[in-house]
């Protein structure tokens, strides 16, 4: 039997009424989930509101980063933060990403006492790292040392010839560019590096001379790539201490920190990018929904970011 036009009309007035009452439904749902997700950030960081000793994590490959630099200056500004545990897991990375951090440290340092806490590996850049704070606390099978300087770089001239690739350039010097996987290296091209190579080498040793109180000939015996557990590097003086992080808080307290302060961890939030799109946020709301919060970070844990390294690097690879 056909429509009537009144129950034409009724029938979109209903479907007007149910999309409206299902846009609300998503918009509430959507609110409660940030909402719930902002309480749970907020009950989790709540501690930092009162005076704490910070720790911030150094794990993986070392470069520059920004955020990190900045969130090591707000520590260092911070009236609430006591001490600092810096807590290192790297092998290292390049040597101004471990340059710039290392000084970062070393203002906190002239403020706050500051320790660091080696886990399974604090190697080149990242035992750099370590020897800008005051006291070094590593595991006994902790791998730390590996202090010097590398650049690596392939000779593919090789496969260009199997495939029949030929490369031609002209440039202003024969240093130019150079070295080159598309070429042979030459004799002063090697020259060249190893000058480079040997002076932030010496600059090197002499950050751990000073921070170490340490010889010449005694670093030097050391410094030649090789790697020490912690009971060796204890022995040899490249840390003060064998232990976790129970050690380190206990050296803070020698230093006029109360051992009972809540150790409170200084995350990266990503806050430039916006709140709700903060690695911080996305972890919470995958906790509330029961999904893993590493998949965004499957690559970096592969350490895929290692492929990537230019220039001068301190790292040791394992």
């Amino acid at each position: 039997m056909p429509l009537r036009a009144d129950d034409l009309i009724d029938r979109r007035r209903l479907r007007r009424k149910l999309t409206f009452w299902r846009a609300a439904a998503v918009a509430i749902a959507a609110l409660g989930v940030v909402a719930f997700a902002t309480w749970a950030y907020d009950d989790e960081f709540s501690g930092a509101a009162s005076t704490h000793i910070a720790k911030v994590k150094i794990e993986g490959t070392i470069t520059e980063d920004e955020e990190l630099l900045e969130r090591l200056e707000k520590i260092r500004q911070s009236p609430r933060v006591a001490g600092v545990i810096i807590q290192i897991d790297s092998p290292g990375g390049t040597t101004a990403g471990g340059e710039a951090i290392f000084e970062e440290v070393r203002k906190i340092a002239a403020e706050k006492p500051v320790v660091a806490s080696v886990g399974t590996l604090a190697a080149s850049a990242g035992y750099m790292i370590a020897s800008a704070a005051d006291h070094i606390v590593a595991r006994k099978s902790s791998i730390v040392g590996s202090i010097g300087v590398l650049i690596q770089f392939p000779d593919v001239t090789g496969l260009m010839d199997k495939i029949g690739v030929k490369l031609e350039e002209v440039k202003s010097s024969p240093l130019k560019a150079e070295p080159s996987p598309f070429n042979p290296t030459t004799e002063d091209e090697r020259t060249m590096v190893r000058k480079l190579i040997m002076d932030s080498y010496d600059w090197f040793v002499g950050i751990v001379m000073e921070r170490r109180q340490m010889t010449r000939p005694q670093v030097l015996a050391l410094a030649d790539g090789s790697i020490f557990t912690g009971r060796q590097a204890l022995e040899n003086k490249l840390i003060d201490a064998v232990g976790g992080e129970d050690v380190a808080v206990d050296w803070l307290a020698t230093k006029g920190v109360d051992a009972k302060l809540k150790v409170i961890e200084w995350k990266n939030t990503d806050t430039g990018t916006g709140f709700l799109f903060s690695k911080a946020l996305t972890r919470t709301v995958a906790r509330a929904l029961g999904l893993p919060e590493y998949s965004g970070e499957v690559l970096h844990e592969m350490g895929a970011d290692r492929l990537f390294l230019d220039g001068l690097v301190s790292v040791w690879h394992p």
